[in-house]
């Protein structure tokens, strides 16, 4: 199956009898109450079928229980995986994989043609494509870092701490060059230590309490 046709399998399903061109959507003031003017504009006014956004939660008045939407995170995902492919970014309704301003954003570029405010448009234009109002308030989870590309870090005090030698290398790098410094010297100290200890090698050396390493 297409990309294209994917989504419009989803908005007929969706959309069921309002997908077809009716004008009982729209509801028309009385012909005595309006003016030349004002009646132009109502019949050129596109109807726009109000619905339930299938991609949020819905909560129940009676019982006052939450019930789940109707399609789950991986079909939502695989939606909009397909509505980019195809360009219809903007006829799937907002949710947890897309945000309102994604949809707004691909509704001024995308490549699906809108139903204009003409009579003879809206009748050339496919039903699935009308404009539609999902009913539901979508709470988009902000996360931070999201803006500027870099979600890891973003509202951590310090970066990831690292393993032990990587974070104590800076200390061990200046120690070692502190003693590499004066090692010349340190070696002959300890070659002068080493031959007043065993002046004959022999021997078994002398004690000492106090000898240690130079390193």
């Amino acid at each position: 199956m297409s990309a294209l046709q994917a989504i419009k399998r989803f908005r007929i399903r969706e959309l069921g009898v309002t997908a077809l061109p009716s004008t009982a959507l729209v509801k028309q003031a009385p012909k005595s109450k309006l003016n030349p003017s004002s009646a132009s504009s109502s019949r050129n006014k596109v109807p726009v079928a109000s619905i339930e956004n299938p991609f949020i939660p819905k909560l129940n008045p009676k019982t006052g229980r939450w019930a789940p939407p109707r399609y789950s995170l991986r079909r939502q995902a695989l939606l909009v995986k397909k509505a980019r492919e195809s360009g219809t970014l903007a006829l799937l309704p907002p949710g947890p994989k897309i945000s309102v301003l994604e949809i707004a954003a691909a509704s001024r570029h995308g490549i699906v043609p809108r139903p204009s405010f003409s009579e003879k448009s809206q009748s050339a234009a496919a039903p699935w494509t009308r404009p539609v109002e999902w009913t539901g308030e979508v709470k988009e989870k902000k996360v931070l870092g999201a803006e500027v590309g870099n979600r890891l870090y973003a509202g951590k005090k310090r970066m990831f701490k690292g393993h032990k030698w990587q974070r104590i290398a800076e200390k061990r790098e200046k120690r070692r060059a502190l003693l590499m410094r004066s090692m010349p010297k340190r070696v002959r100290e300890f070659k002068q230590y080493y031959k007043r200890r065993r002046p004959n090698p022999l021997k078994p050396p002398r004690t000492a309490k106090n000898a240690k390493l130079p390193f």
